[in-house]
């Protein structure tokens, strides 16, 4: 990393303004003791471990971030509060207010990691000898800006997280009018080739451009899905989150939650 290169774990003054009014105010202090490490600090600590990949016994103390028990906490915490579904949804309705949203079409991938441990939403991974593994769940807008994330076991058909994932897309406001959840078109590879799906998009009014098995490669599809696998590409570039090294998947989930919201606050950046 160069000199004059902003280390990706400090949080910035304009991200900081959207992400305070988020947090839960913290509780009574009940036992006297040192004082509480600020949430810009621990906030710090948690991004320092997500872009690392380091164990959070080994955070280094001398950057000031506190514990990394103490990050592990608030980070449990603000997730339970929603804090990062709330926070992506403040950048969806600038993106929506700037008109930077492309509704015309939406995509849906997924990608298998490895499961360092088991816990909850693992299992035996069908293209890794059956170890233990997860399922990031992906679907983003035309160009590429997440609109919903997910995690499942390994062994999860992709087919089966296409309506969950699209029922948690967030009504986004911004524009005068009712907020839209909804895109127009639905791309797909072979992994979601299912008539019984198709149905059900199309009662939803959206169209179903779906990649059917048996046929060669070339369809053409790929001219708009390239756009979804650079997105799982961001968020594996995550170190955190190319290995799942926790047993809680609500960690994991909050790890996956934060990096969207991260993607997604570069593109506010670059195009509002």
């Amino acid at each position: 990393m160069g000199k004059h290169q902003p280390r990706p774990w400090v949080v910035s003054d304009e991200l900081w303004s959207l992400i305070e009014p988020l947090l839960p105010e913290p509780g009574p202090k009940l036992v006297a003791g040192r004082p509480r490490v600020p949430d810009r600090q621990a906030l710090c600590g948690i991004l320092f471990v997500l872009h690392t990949g380091i164990q959070w016994e080994y955070l280094p103390q001398e950057l000031g971030f506190g514990s990394g028990m103490t990050c592990w906490r608030r980070l449990a915490t603000w997730n339970e509060a929603g804090v990062w579904d709330q926070l992506h949804l403040v950048l969806l309705r600038k993106l929506r207010s700037a008109k930077k949203l492309d509704w015309s079409r939406a995509v849906i991938d997924s990608s298998h990691v490895r499961a360092a441990r088991r816990g909850p939403k693992g299992g035996p991974s069908p293209v890794d000898r059956a170890r233990p593994g997860s399922k990031h769940h992906v679907l983003t807008d035309g160009q590429g800006i997440p609109l919903a994330v997910s995690l499942t076991g390994g062994n999860r058909n992709d087919v089966t997280q296409l309506l969950p994932l699209l029922d948690k897309v967030p009504a986004v406001a911004g524009v005068v009018g009712r907020p839209r959840h909804r895109p127009d078109m639905l791309f797909a590879d072979r992994g979601y080739d299912h008539d019984k799906y198709r149905r059900l998009l199309w009662q939803r009014g959206i169209r179903p451009v779906i990649a059917a098995r048996g046929q060669q490669h070339g369809t053409g599809l790929g001219s708009f899905r390239w756009v979804v696998e650079r997105t799982i590409s961001w968020l594996h570039g995550f170190r955190r989150l190319r290995i799942r090294w926790e047993r809680r998947d609500d960690i994991h989930e909050a790890f996956l939650g934060i990096a969207t919201c991260l993607i997604t606050h570069r593109h506010v950046q670059r195009l509002c």
